[in-house]
């Protein structure tokens, strides 16, 4: 209407001006769209986070359809939910974090803020339309929505797997799985336990994004030992009284074995975690989906080997250039295994692993979806 005014007012001092006005593309129409970019935006609503990984989600909100049409750009604002700022989504003529072209809905998000797994975030979207000068017409921010993301994939630790492969060194000779501890715990187990060792939740040392961290239970072991004895330490870190138990009791072909970490903590060794279930057990069903496994008589890192003849005993190996932490996921009795004093005269109590923070920057033990 208010371009019809105009041409009617110049018509009537120039009838030609008042034709070629209505040829003219600079219309009418013209006028509409620009009227149409500049209206508002409506504000995203009903936020949807689905597929949601280690490193990775999809999102998708509700907008009118002729905001639909519109939108050329999506702004995306993502934080860690610990470190939310009140007042960060105040200047909302400002994007934070990404702008990313106006795609179909939902909108994968992979790898733009280097996404932990495990880890809470908050999330708030804008959409946008970029104007001829460059600037853009922004609607307000959509409400924060917190979600979390998930445990290493299959293909992840698969990754893990492989990085732990070369920093595994040489198999050596081994004949008993063992387990220090300090003596309230052993009184524990046999005034209030029965003598029964039970599984316990695992920590969260290691890698964040480990499935086993916080959901599997199990019984801790070593095996490595000594170059020049072929025998267990004589130090620990966590406690004077040591049981010991052959090692085929707890590795045998009715064992399945599987990979679930590999790590540091700011030192050159590295710590190499498996995980020792029997076959059909609880502790498998929950490896099988989630954990790689390996054959017990061909991996770098435990092995099996048969007897070969009758009457010979088999054959156990461990990594040398790697310190392993074997989860079981049964309860062991005292009574399968000997308890004694270690001869070490000092615990080497920084050593411990308990609740141990991963070094995320080193280059042998991380892989490049988080650590």
């Amino acid at each position: 209407v208010f371009q019809w005014d105009l041409t009617s007012t110049a018509a009537e001092k120039d009838g030609n001006r008042f034709q070629r006005s209505l040829s003219s593309p600079i219309t009418l129409l013209n006028l509409m769209q620009m009227a149409d970019m500049d209206a508002p935006l409506s504000t995203p609503c009903n936020i949807q986070i689905c597929e949601v990984t280690c490193d990775s989600f999809r999102i998708m909100w509700d907008m009118p359809p002729e905001d639909t049409a519109r939108a050329t750009h999506f702004f995306i604002d993502l934080s860690r939910k610990e470190s939310r700022d009140p007042n960060r989504f105040k200047h909302r003529d400002v994007p934070t974090k990404l702008v990313a072209k106006a795609v179909p809905l939902p909108m994968a998000v992979r790898g733009h803020w280097f996404l932990s797994p495990r880890m809470e975030y908050c999330v708030a979207v804008q959409t946008a339309v970029r104007q001829p000068d460059g600037d853009y017409l922004v609607s307000e921010w959509s409400q924060v929505v917190e979600f979390c993301t998930g445990d290493y994939a299959m293909e992840h630790l698969q990754q893990l797997l492989d990085k732990a492969k070369g920093s595994a060194g040489r198999l050596l000779k081994f004949s008993v799985f063992y387990r220090n501890q300090q003596p309230d715990y052993f009184q524990h187990v046999r005034n209030h336990c029965g003598g029964l060792m039970r599984p316990a939740l695992k920590d969260s040392s290691g890698s964040h994004g480990s499935p086993i961290n916080g959901k599997l239970h199990g019984v801790f072991f070593s095996c490595n030992t000594e170059f020049d004895t072929g025998l267990p330490p004589k130090d620990s870190p966590y406690g004077p009284l040591r049981f010991q138990i052959p090692a085929g009791h707890l590795l045998n072909p009715n064992i399945c074995l599987y990979f679930a970490d590999f790590y540091c903590m700011y030192t050159a060794y590295h710590y190499v975690v498996l995980v020792l279930a029997p076959v059909n057990s609880e502790g498998d069903s929950f490896c099988r989906s989630r954990l790689p496994m390996l054959d017990l008589a061909s991996n770098p890192f435990l092995t099996y080997t048969a007897p070969q003849r009758p009457g010979e005993e088999p054959l156990f190996c461990h990594a040398s250039d790697v310190i392993l932490e074997v989860l079981f996921t049964e309860p062991i009795h005292l009574d399968q295994g000997t308890v004694e004093q270690i001869s070490g005269h000092h615990q080497l109590m920084s050593l411990t692993t308990a609740n141990a923070k991963k070094d995320p920057s080193c280059k042998v033990c991380n892989i490049s979806v988080g650590r």
